[in-house]
């Protein structure tokens, strides 16, 4: 331990004498031994921690900073300080140490320009940085060393990219989430739910699971923690409990759009793996691994996001065969065998060959943001957003300043709307260290609107209110709609655990089949440009069925939809709104498929039903013609079962032409706007089936 200390101690007396005004630690500064042996022990510990192979660059901070308040004139002492806090969550403040440990001797260190452009960079001085950058790379000879070589041109890159970036700021409102999310200890990786009801997200603050902290660096383990947003305001954020966090290390990765799934990140497992966990009645459960074609033996998996359908799952993974030394993947499901397919990589347009992270899907299923060292950043990881149009990436696209920084910004999150984003940042109006903050984009596209009608259709009939945000603000908005509500049964208004099934009518294709728990909350993403069918089903209940035909360009718009489910019962009857005809035809179109096969189904599996089909229409066109159209519609329906093998004993079909309205004709005239108008004559043109007898 002498020999340390000696050596130590030649060392800082050799940096002293190198420049004029460094102050020593001698015997001749310090005269009482025990003050010089304190502050060579500092150092001492401060050294020790930096050579860890895992460098604790908290605790040798701590013991530096002791030797600093005794000496604070010392070159090698401010430079060891400042690659502390540059590894420290208040790493601007770097700069004030780089700065003078090069003032008092400007050979300090050979990287002591390269650093200087770091602390510079990282404070929006960028001019100042390109200047170090190349006065550090004029000293390295290419054919030598071309790592630092190559580093430091990427840097002065990402200089000029940071200037004009900052020049044309991108127009945002950043807002702290406050103190029910934040604390005075770091949060971030937040991941929030498509209708933007739910945030999950990784903290290391006081009452973590188990109490603890890391030896480490001295800070409480990380803790996953939920919360959920009532009436417009987020609720104190509480643990998510022992089945998710545990006594190590434990970090939100990703979360399903309804927020019934959770993504999380396990470094203690194998090299670093994606588990999956799931909420249901109240409870999340026990987490699962994501599989072996997610996680490797030996690599290292640390951020993921379903596609909305669920089909898929995407991925960071250092794993072979990509790009660089993180890339992006993505993993089909496999219903047959029930996990998750082989892996493939999303290719060179969204991969570099630097490293990626943070991948997160919106929810209109072809939009997807991504940190990414590679691409044209102003400094570390930079968010980027890409498309996939016609079978491809779009060429990825910087999120611009404010919202990226000089610093690494990795984990970014998108409401369904594509009017917030989600994000953590350190920033002096914060709670404490790292805090989580929700980005408000100012586009030039309608607001979204807010409806809690019954359905799509019936919503154009009746007013609906615009949801305020600002006056004279307009928000960026996304092509979907987003349907959610409660299944319920009919008479009773409790909740159903049913199934829910989403189809493309168009294709036939099942976008989404999903099982509801006790609380029969659902929701769904109906990107634009599709005609969809709902149905939800549950033991016991007739099904219900919904149908929406959503424009192309329409914009994001959300609604509320409470399913109330009739129970199979003498007398019940249902609208069967995924059966469609060719214009003033009985010709069963091809869309109408799944929802005939439901009902064959119904008829299958209970085998004594006897049921009676009935057509309607609107007002328009002389009563005798709409009679005949009905009742050949009605008679439409009745054959296709027929040809499936339902007895015709069991059916009996009849036409009511324009008898039995949904809304009349005087509530139609009423109505000013003639798209609505249509929408309400298209209410009144329907199929319905009716119990006669179990």
């Amino acid at each position: 331990m002498k020999k340390i200390k000696l050596f130590i101690l030649a060392t800082v007396v050799a940096l002293a004498s190198s420049a004029q005004q460094n102050v020593d630690f001698t015997k001749q500064n310090f005269p009482d031994k025990k003050v010089l042996k304190e502050a060579l022990n500092f150092i001492e510990m401060g050294d020790y921690y930096m050579a860890q192979a895992w460098p604790n660059y908290i605790l040798a901070r701590e013991s530096y900073q002791r030797a600093y308040d005794i000496n604070s004139n010392n070159a090698e002492l401010n430079y060891k300080l400042g690659v502390c806090v540059l590894n420290d969550f208040d790493k601007t403040t770097s700069i004030e140490y780089f700065t003078k440990a090069h003032k008092l001797d400007a050979g300090v260190k050979q990287d002591i320009r390269f650093y200087l452009g770091i602390a510079n960079q990282l404070n929006y001085n960028f001019d100042d940085a390109i200047y170090n950058f190349k006065e550090y790379r004029n000293k390295i000879t290419p054919s030598i060393d071309a790592a630092r070589y190559d580093e430091a041109s990427k840097r002065i890159a990402e200089c000029e990219t940071a200037k004009k970036l900052v020049e044309t700021p991108v127009r945002v409102w950043i807002d702290n989430l406050g103190p029910n999310i934040n604390s005075k200890y770091a949060e971030y990786s937040a991941f929030v739910s498509a209708d933007e009801t739910k945030i999950i997200f990784t903290t290391r603050r006081q009452g973590s699971l188990g109490g603890k902290k890391d030896p480490e660096d001295n800070r409480y383990f990380e803790d996953i923690y939920v919360s959920e947003k009532v009436n417009g305001k987020w609720l104190p954020a509480y643990n998510a409990g022992s089945n998710i966090n545990t006594d190590s290390h434990d970090a939100t990765a990703g979360m399903s759009n309804d927020g019934t799934e959770m993504l999380i990140y396990y470094g203690w497992k194998g090299a670093g793996d994606i588990y999956i966990a799931k909420y249901k009645d109240g409870v999340w459960g026990k987490p699962k691994s994501a599989g072996k074609h997610i996680n490797g033996k030996s690599t290292h998996e640390s951020a993921a996001c379903f596609s909305p359908d669920g089909r898929w799952l995407y991925f960071v993974s250092d794993r072979e065969g990509g790009y660089g030394g993180r890339d992006i993947w993505r993993s089909p499901y496999d219903f047959r065998k029930e996990e998750w397919g082989a892996a493939e990589n999303l290719g060179p347009v969204i991969n570099t060959k630097h490293d990626e992270a943070g991948i997160f899907m919106q929810a209109d299923g072809k939009t997807i943001y991504f940190a990414s060292k590679g691409h044209e950043t102003m400094g570390g990881y930079d968010l980027f957003v890409s498309t996939y149009e016609n079978g491809q990436w779009t060429t990825p696209k910087n999120l611009g300043y404010p919202v990226n920084t000089p610093d690494d910004d990795v984990f970014f999150v998108v409401s369904a709307s594509g009017k917030h984003g989600y994000y953590a940042s350190f920033r002096p109006d914060g709670e404490g260290e790292k805090d989580l903050y929700m980005i408000t984009f100012l586009g030039a596209e309608k607001q979204p609107i807010l409806s809690s009608e019954d359905n799509l259709i019936a919503s154009i009939v009746k007013p609906v209110t615009e949801k305020k945000i600002e006056p004279k603000v307009e928000v960026q908005t996304a092509n979907l709609t987003l349907l959610k509500g409660i299944v319920r049964d009919e008479v009773s208004q409790q909740p159903l655990p049913a199934n829910l099934e989403l189809i493309n009518n168009t294709t036939g294709e099942v976008i989404l089949n999903q099982q509801l728990d006790n609380s029969g909350k659902y929701m769904v993403t109906l990107p634009s440009g599709g005609n969809y069918g709902i149905a939800v089903k549950a033991d016991k209940y007739l099904f219900h069925s919904e149908n929406f035909d959503i424009p192309t360009e329409t914009g994001y718009r959300m609604y509320e939809k409470n399913v109330d489910l009739k129970k199979v019962e003498v007398g019940k009857a249902i609208v069967l709104r995924n059966i469609f005809f060719d214009l003033d035809k009985a010709t069963l179109r091809p869309e109408s498929r799944a929802e005939l096969e439901r009902l064959n189904k119904l008829m299958l599996e209970n085998p004594t039903l006897k049921i009676e089909i009935s057509g309607h229409t609107d007002s328009r066109g002389s009563d005798a013609y709409n009679q005949k159209l009905s009742e050949n519609r009605a008679k439409a329906v009745v054959d296709y079962l027929i040809n499936l093998g339902i007895k015709k004993e069991r059916m009996v079909y009849v036409g009511f032409g324009e008898q039995k309205p949904i809304l009349t004709d005087d509530e139609i005239n009423k109505i000013k706007l003639e798209s609505a108008r249509e929408a309400a004559h298209q209410e009144n043109r329907r199929t319905e089936f009716k119990i006669l007898s179990l």
